[in-house]
């Protein structure tokens, strides 16, 4: 009996292979002409252009499987990822055992899709395949490796796979290739490159107004040649641009870093970084920090961890850049860094590679820079980051908004501009700006002064900004902190003033004009940075910073005597007010004192209320008149 069952069994069996089994000899001799003829069109090198006898053949014979496989290749090839999978499934109902050894492109169109779990199945079908070569083994395992990495990606956030990505539109985009997209902080200026005759790469500029984009046009001045200007990054204030030209002239190598500044309404003919930066290898994708005091690019030089690393240039006081250095295996590995953003916060750095864990390719990841270097880099995740090769970022000075190029198929042509929400938990901080025009108290006459903006909690500076020749300044405020602002220019006081940025308040821009008081018997300054608690005098180490600038400029100025001066709110008794003023500034004395200022040139008063700048009717008032000064008595 068992063996009638068995034989029965076997039976079945070979019957259901059979009915399932493709035999490509019963093929209509019609359809495989047909087919012949789109295999040719293959060879000669357009794909695309042999779908239609592709499908006249499917059209006579629809259990063509060769058929449906080069067909589903192709859709894979035009990233047409959805098609790809569905074509591949036909082929796999009509003959799985003939089929399998296509699960690895399979499981690739359905990485495509976002579908993670179902790729991995696929991939592991795959392996267990016999007789599979070094090469497939190798190129499946890989998948695999990045399909383990999605899955876990996945259960770790909580994202969106349905991502908005919007078309920058027909002001921006159109039938040539848009890419390398940059902004100025306000997001009211888009710089970008256009290849224009498919050939030539120049730079194009689009503003910002009503929330819609107006039509570009080319970037006005020197900057735009015959030759090609590619890789670009517009500064936070518009004044800079720096960029990567290829076989200049004046370059060291194949490609070289290149400035250009806005002046008198255009933009300046290019001027080579020079040999701290550039090399006779390839330099490219360069960067700003928004104080413009750190370069950021990447280069094949000798020397590096991979491929392409990234690397780091500062500017010096003097304007002059230092020898670049490698930004180290805290970002760089053995694969391919590159297109470094740096964000607004100066701290939040994008940037692209292939060596560290992915979905395949190359992904964005993003680092947070800190008091000891960089951070673990990390992946900004699915749906950013595909199987497919993600090119530069760029984010919002809000945080909210990112920009990228992508050949995505509602586009105008080729690669087009497009922008899309960011998630939240890949977000830099939100920052805000400042910005003016330092002047002369006296002559009004624009200063190139200094400008240092320091984070109250730890006393440091995050951000150094010099003033240009008229005295417009820009410095970014990252939300969440609170911060000193300070303002030097050697020959007058100093300006002080004090920021406070709650995390959760909504972005701001301030428009702060500064006057500085040059060096003379009766300028006097507040402080705004020296900080008491209610009713005490002891210093709050929040005041150090703004104390130490007093320092530098008393010994800048050996020469100059000054009174420190306390004042309160009308709240409380006046005698108490008074004795309170008092020893506020005998603090600051003392302070002075022990950093090594002479007590010869140091006096200190309170006036507690008797001197109000404002109105005490108002908290606001009654703050303002909460102060501690400086005054010159004799230069």
């Amino acid at each position: 009996m068992k063996k009638w069952l068995l034989f029965i069994c076997l039976v079945l069996v070979v019957f259901m292979v059979n009915a399932q089994v493709y035999n490509p000899e019963q093929v209509p001799k019609k359809a495989r002409k047909l087919y012949d003829q789109a295999v040719a069109i293959i060879d000669a090198g357009k794909p695309f252009d042999a779908l239609d006898q592709i499908d006249q053949a499917l059209a006579l014979y629809p259990g063509f499987v060769d058929a449906l496989l080069t067909k589903a290749a192709i859709y894979g090839e035009r990233k047409n990822y959805a098609k790809a999978v569905e074509v591949y499934e036909k082929a796999f109902d009509i003959d799985p055992v003939y089929t399998h050894e296509y699960q690895l492109p399979f499981s690739i169109d359905l990485a495509g899709c976002g579908r993670f779990e179902e790729s991995l199945h696929a991939i592991e079908h795959f392996l267990q395949l016999p007789n599979l070569n070094e090469r497939s083994k190798k190129a499946a395992t890989y998948r695999k490796t990045n399909m383990q990495f999605a899955l876990a990606y996945q259960k770790a956030h909580v994202y969106d796979t349905d991502l908005q990505v919007i078309n920058l539109g027909d002001a921006v985009n159109t039938s040539q290739l848009e890419y390398f997209p940059s902004l100025t902080i306000d997001g009211k200026t888009l710089v970008f490159t256009r290849r224009v005759n498919w050939s030539n790469e120049d730079f194009f500029i689009s503003e910002r107004d009503d929330n819609a984009w107006k039509p570009s046009s080319p970037l006005v001045g020197f900057i735009n040649t015959p030759q090609n200007e590619g890789a670009q990054q517009i500064s936070q204030d518009g004044t800079w641009l720096v960029y990567a030209g290829c076989d200049m002239k004046d370059s060291y190598g194949s490609c070289d870093i290149y400035f250009s500044f806005f002046e008198n309404g255009g933009w300046t003919a290019r001027e080579n970084a020079g040999r701290a930066i550039n090399t006779e290898f390839w330099e490219t994708s360069p960067c700003l920090s928004p104080d413009k005091n750190n370069l950021y690019f990447a280069s094949n030089r000798p020397g590096g961890y991979g491929g392409t690393d990234l690397y780091v240039s500062h500017r010096l006081a003097n304007g002059r850049w230092t020898a670049a250095e490698n930004v180290g295996p805290a970002i760089n590995t053995s694969g391919d860094e590159s297109f470094p953003f740096m964000h607004a916060d100066n701290e939040t750095l994008y940037f692209t590679s292939n060596g560290w864990p992915g979905y395949g390719g190359t992904d964005i990841f993003y680092s947070k820079k800190g008091l000891d270097g960089f951070s673990k880099p990390l992946n900004v995740g699915y749906p950013v980051n595909t199987i497919d090769n993600e090119g530069s970022l760029i984010v919002s000075s809000d945080g909210s908004t990112a920009y990228y190029a992508s050949d995505r198929p509602d586009g105008k042509g080729g690669l087009d501009l497009y922008s899309f929400p960011m998630r939240k938990d890949i977000r830099p901080v939100t920052t805000s700006w400042v910005q003016g025009t330092i002047y002369d108290s006296v002559t009004k006459k624009g200063l190139q002064a200094n400008v240092d903006v320091i984070d109250l909690s730890n006393n440091r500076v995050i951000s150094q900004v010099s003033a240009d020749a008229v005295g417009k300044y820009l410095a970014t405020l990252p939300m969440g902190r609170n911060y000193a602002f300070h303002v030097n220019q050697k020959g007058y006081l100093f300006y002080s003033s004090h920021f406070e940025m709650p995390a959760l308040a909504k972005q701001e821009h301030f428009q702060v004009d500064i006057p500085l008081q040059p060096i003379v018997a009766g300028a006097n300054i507040v402080l705004k940075n020296v900080f008491f608690n209610t009713g005490k005098w002891d210093l709050l180490k929040e005041s150090l910073s703004e104390l130490d600038r007093l320092v530098l400029l008393l010994n800048d100025n050996p020469s100059i005597r000054i009174e420190i001066s306390g004042h309160t709110d009308n709240v409380g008794k006046d005698a108490d007010n008074k004795i309170l003023s008092e020893a506020r500034a005998k603090s600051v004395v003392a302070y002075l004192k022990a950093k090594g200022i002479l007590e010869a040139r140091l006096s200190y008063k309170g006036y507690g209320s008797s001197h109000p700048v404002a109105t005490n009717d108002t908290e606001e008032g009654r703050a303002l008149n909460r102060r501690t000064e400086m005054v010159v008595v004799s230069k």
